[in-house]
């Protein structure tokens, strides 16, 4: 019994050190980023919002960002758990494709955007592509009575570049962009 206890508690220990060291430069790097590891809240109209957690947009009148499978739920942040072969997936896609286009008729006979029908995988994504933004600009620009081009610019005023020019695509703050918008008026 003795033969196992030792190795079993030095083996509990250096995993205990890998993990702690793990933990430290996760927590130590995550302090060099611009909100220093803390969420990002943003005030508007007297209410809080969180910046870096999906929100729930359905006026035509804002940009709606990415759908969510857990409701925008940032206590149960998950996927779906369906892949692109399940029929019931799919048939949920394609009501939110039908839907897309009819919000924005003008725009269909252009591709929709992947991320503006799929749930990311935590449910929770607060961004969009440009591309996804720009899908939605005639929409907007009819309901709030504003040029194409004044929000194509608000959008590409708001398009975040990759980490670091390198790592990941352009992506918009959707809740950002909308408070923008309001902004204009």
């Amino acid at each position: 019994m003795k033969n196992h206890i030792i190795p079993a508690f030095r083996l509990t220990m250096v995993m205990l050190a890998i993990v702690s060291l793990y933990l430290l430069f996760v927590y130590g790097g995550s302090k060099v980023l611009p909100t220093q590891g803390d969420a990002e809240i943003i005030t508007h109209n007297g209410q809080k919002f969180y910046a870096n957690i999906g929100q729930n947009f359905t006026s035509e009148k804002y940009f709606h960002g990415r759908p969510s499978a857990v409701d925008y739920n940032a206590a149960g942040s998950a996927g779906s758990n369906k892949g692109p072969s399940n029929a019931e997936y799919l048939e949920m896609v394609q009501k939110r494709i039908d839907t897309l286009k009819m919000q924005n008729p003008e725009m269909t006979n252009t591709p929709v955007p992947v991320e503006l029908v799929t749930a990311s995988g935590s449910g929770l994504d607060p961004a969009i592509s440009p591309e996804g933004a720009l899908y939605q600009v005639k929409r907007i620009a009819k309901v709030r009575s504003l040029s194409k081009e004044k929000i194509e610019e608000l959008i590409k005023g708001n398009t975040n570049p990759p980490l670091l020019g390198l790592f990941g695509p352009s992506n918009v703050n959707v809740l950002k962009l909308n408070i923008a918008l309001d902004g204009l008026e």
